[in-house]
């Protein structure tokens, strides 16, 4: 994850959203790893804004801590 990323993560001001690529590094997954979770219904929750998926950093703490996290 970048350091600005990082910022956002760690800064509440911030944008608490994260994009397919910066939420994979963050799950230390790899982005077609969660590219494919997505598309099968069983990775962390996501919203699309524009068109581009995003996901919240308190959605994908809650989806690592379930019993559904690989």
């Amino acid at each position: 994850m970048s350091e600005s990323h990082q910022e956002a993560v760690d800064n509440p001001e911030q944008s608490p959203f994260l994009i397919t690529s910066e939420a994979a590094a963050y799950l230390k997954l790899k982005k077609r790893t969660l590219d494919n979770m997505r598309w099968r219904g069983d990775g962390p929750k996501f919203r699309k804004h524009g068109g581009r998926v995003c996901y919240h950093i308190d959605d994908l703490r809650d989806w690592s801590r379930s019993s559904n996290a690989p």
